[in-house]
């Protein structure tokens, strides 16, 4: 009975853990000293862009800055549990850090932990072949591109799983994909 209640007690044990906090404290000084004092000039320079869906060359200098002082200060890629590439939190520890993250939102990009990225490259690293982690996931770690999720189909305008028309079938040892994506 007593491993039960241990079990029991260990799933409501929703504390970070000592050894993620100097990295929480990492974070929050990196958001302090170097995302909030450009967030006001970062989302001014939108109204001097030659369109809505470009990047002011003044914004992708602004996010490079404070990428490099990330880097310099190892805050980078730490989202990636139990990886070589990322800093091995678990779960609940980065999501403490996901939340403190998420009250800046330029913060996220700056330390190369922002959706879609984060997940496509939990992807690549966890199921990508060589030659896929060479030509995307290497450049995505690097931050030097981003990337995308797309689910919409033609016919289904939904962003709901189970609204998809494309199936996956197995075909011997292959894998037989037949839809349409946009």
């Amino acid at each position: 009975m007593s491993d039960a209640v241990d079990l029991y007690s260990d799933l409501f044990e929703l504390a970070m853990s000592a050894e993620a906090q100097p990295l929480m404290d990492a974070v929050q000084r990196h958001i302090t000293k170097n995302v909030e004092p450009i967030v006001e000039e970062f989302y001014a320079l939108n109204n001097d862009k030659a369109d809505r869906w470009s990047w002011h060359p003044r914004q992708l200098e602004l996010l490079e800055i404070a990428k490099n002082k990330a880097k310099e200060s190892g805050l980078w890629n730490f989202f990636l549990p139990d990886a070589d590439t990322g800093e091995g939190l678990s779960n609940l520890d980065y999501a403490y850090i996901a939340a403190e993250l998420g009250k800046v939102p330029l913060a996220s990009e700056t330390l190369n932990c922002s959706a879609p990225d984060t997940g496509n490259m939990e992807v690549l690293e966890r199921v990508g072949t060589p030659e896929q982690k060479e030509q995307w996931l290497k450049p995505l770690l690097n931050g030097e591109i981003r990337s995308a999720y797309a689910m919409t189909e033609p016919a289904l305008p939904s962003s709901d799983a189970k609204n998809i028309s494309t199936q996956a079938v197995l075909e011997g040892d292959e894998w037989v994909i037949n839809g349409e994506k946009y």
